[in-house]
């Protein structure tokens, strides 16, 4: 599970994250008041003594147990774009097999290997 998006556009701590999938962008262009909206929410919970490369891990764990495809690429693309290490990633999808059981864990680290293996 390795590669790298060519995409990139926004910055997060000083590290550029890959482009959001075009869906995405048309949504918060048709409604940018949920977009700055979804910002604002995001920064709130940023706020506090976890550091960002902790923020994104357990941010994969939450959609891994949420089981929310979208979320865990996205998060995915995000984690490869920072240097969460594949180890670190596949690590919490061990952890989470214990709690949401092993075919969504399987199905979980079908949709990591998926998100790192775009180009």
């Amino acid at each position: 599970m390795a590669g790298k998006s060519k995409a990139k556009v926004k910055k997060s701590a000083g590290v550029k994250l890959p482009k959001p999938p075009k869906r995405y962008r048309e949504f918060t262009k048709r409604y940018p008041a949920l977009a700055q909206a979804w910002e604002l929410m995001n920064q709130a919970g940023a706020d506090g003594p976890l550091d960002l490369h902790t923020r994104r891990l357990i941010k994969l764990g939450i959609a891994m147990g949420a089981m929310r495809e979208g979320a865990l690429r996205s998060g995915v693309r995000k984690c490869d774009a920072e240097g969460v290490t594949v180890k670190e990633i596949e690590q919490v999808i061990a952890l989470a097999a214990g709690t949401i059981g092993l075919p969504a864990a399987v199905a979980c680290w079908s949709w990591v290997a998926s998100a790192l293996d775009k180009d």
